[in-house]
């Protein structure tokens, strides 16, 4: 599982999640992309299981880029456990994702592959999300 080595607070307030994507909502690496339509937070097993079902789909030809990565820990109390007492221990690792935001790019492969391994992909993950093409190539915002 993707998780940061080492960061310099152990535990991070929630956030919110509001507006578009300002930086990643473009092609940089790849022909096709995996792009967010909607906000949300994406854990590490998400992101392991979508690459999973990419690398499997095109039979592990072509190349393939992760460009988001789970940053953020999220906290969680024990179950039946009274108000107080502090935070709760780091139960995972989540990136926050906004509208716009490219997800996965893949390069090497023919385009209905590409297309088809995209979008089993985005069915793994917790955000809406669509496919791109270098040839209509379209920001959300």
């Amino acid at each position: 599982m993707l998780m940061p080595r080492q960061s310099k607070f152990r535990k991070q307030h929630r956030g919110r999640r509001r507006g578009v994507a300002a930086t990643g909502n473009a092609l940089a690496y790849g022909d096709f992309a995996l792009q967010s339509l909607s906000s949300g937070w994406v854990d590490s097993r998400q992101i392991e299981a979508a690459r999973r079902v990419i690398t499997h789909h095109v039979k592990r030809h072509g190349r393939v880029w992760i460009r988001i990565f789970p940053d953020k820990p999220i906290s969680k109390k024990p179950v039946e456990t009274r108000m107080g007492s502090g935070k709760g221990a780091v139960e995972e690792h989540v990136a926050v994702v906004k509208p716009g935001r490219v997800i996965f790019e893949i390069s090497g492969v023919p385009p209905h592959l590409a297309q088809e391994a995209l979008r089993l992909a985005g069915h793994k993950l917790s955000v809406a999300t669509r496919v791109l093409s270098r040839d209509q190539e379209l920001v959300v915002g």
